[in-house]
């Protein structure tokens, strides 16, 4: 009987084991989205947010670990507005022990806990901005031409002129005698230089754009009450924590392809707007899989096979339509390819991992 119900127990612990599994693995296919609004007021900006139109903006989805496998030990949540001048983020961590040291722009912050964010206009995985800040208000802003995959070029000197950032605590910074609750940023940035990246210089109304929202946490040591990033025995610093807005189910946020979708709606903030993230983006996120296995040798898993002069790769039903990609090797790299069934538009996918939309 005992050895029985030990069985039931362990079929019902490998159900529900495979069913995790299931759930893990189709929500890789659905990056979170999120819908900004227009402000209603001025905003200044001071890390508080408690403008009438910070108090009307909805909150994003609590962040989650970056390979979405569990919950983040301390919750963090953002919210976003824009107006005719900028694009504003405005961000609560909470945090019982608030500690920073770097001071000095564009260092390396994630070195310290800090707070990230990853804008790629036109969604093409190139010419991407990254922006990173701690709770100092010390911030590191960089343009990289290509992830780092694609070998590309990071511009450490390419700032954003103009922005704002402002920190508020919720605690005392860099003192370890008292438990803290949290802090908070807010960051105004110009129109004029997020609109280098895209398609066209206007406020990208009724468009979206991909985002990756970050922030890295580490566990600490204390000496001589001063923080520092903890070691472990043989003196190599503990890896760090990344919990993100959208989960990229690997620990590299330069995956562009993966990170989330914000919906500009022309409406007022405290309005309310539907978003659907368009079906030639659901193909879209099947290519890269494609692709990412195509420049790893060692994880190559597409079967192609050649008819009449083509590679075609397995089909798959993407939204109740099939979808056959079709590998073409050039003389310098190759292109992946396939024809949207939704819009009669072929996407594709350079060797250097470019993104193209072709009628």
């Amino acid at each position: 009987m005992n050895r029985y119900l030990d069985n039931k127990k362990i079929v019902s612990l490998v159900l529900f084991l495979l069913y995790v599994g299931c759930v893990w693995l189709a929500a890789q296919e659905s990056p979170r989205h999120y819908i900004t609004y227009k402000t209603i007021d001025e905003l200044s900006i001071d890390g508080k947010g408690d403008e009438p139109s910070w108090q009307k903006a909805p909150w994003s989805d609590t962040f989650i670990d970056i390979e979405g496998k569990k919950e983040p030990t301390y919750k963090t949540q953002m919210k976003m507005l824009w107006d005719e001048t900028c694009l504003y983020v405005y961000t609560k961590l909470e945090e019982p022990h608030i500690w920073a040291t770097l001071k000095e722009r564009d260092t390396v912050i994630f070195y310290n806990n800090d707070f990230e964010i990853f804008i790629d206009p036109d969604g093409d995985t190139h010419n991407y901005m990254e922006f990173e800040m701690n709770a100092l208000n010390t911030i590191w802003d960089l343009l990289l031409t290509k992830p780092y995959r694609n070998h590309g070029i990071v511009l450490d000197s390419w700032d954003i002129q103009g922005i704002k950032t402002a920190v508020h605590v919720d605690g005392t910074l860099n003192d370890p005698s008292d438990l803290d609750k949290g802090w908070s940023v807010e960051i105004a940035i110009p129109w004029e230089v997020l609109s280098e990246a895209n398609t066209h210089n206007k406020v990208p109304v009724k468009e979206f754009w991909r985002f990756g929202f970050s922030r890295v946490n580490w566990e600490f040591d204390l000496k001589d009450d001063r923080y520092s990033r903890k070691k472990d025995a043989d003196g190599n610093y503990l890896p760090e924590y990344n919990w993100v807005w959208s989960p990229q189910y690997v620990i590299n946020m330069h995956e562009p392809e993966k990170w989330g979708y914000v919906y500009f709606s022309e409406k007022e903030v405290g309005s309310k707007d539907t978003f659907t993230i368009p079906e030639d983006e659901h193909i879209k996120w099947y290519l890269y899989e494609l692709y990412r296995d195509q420049i790893d040798e060692n994880k190559r898993q597409a079967k192609w096979k050649k008819m009449k002069g083509q590679l075609y790769g397995e089909s798959k039903m993407i939204l109740g339509k099939k979808i056959i990609p079709v590998l073409e090797h050039q003389k310098v790299g190759f292109v992946l390819w396939t024809k949207s069934p939704f819009t009669g538009k072929t996407l594709l996918i350079e060797d250097d991992g470019k993104f193209l939309s072709v009628d």
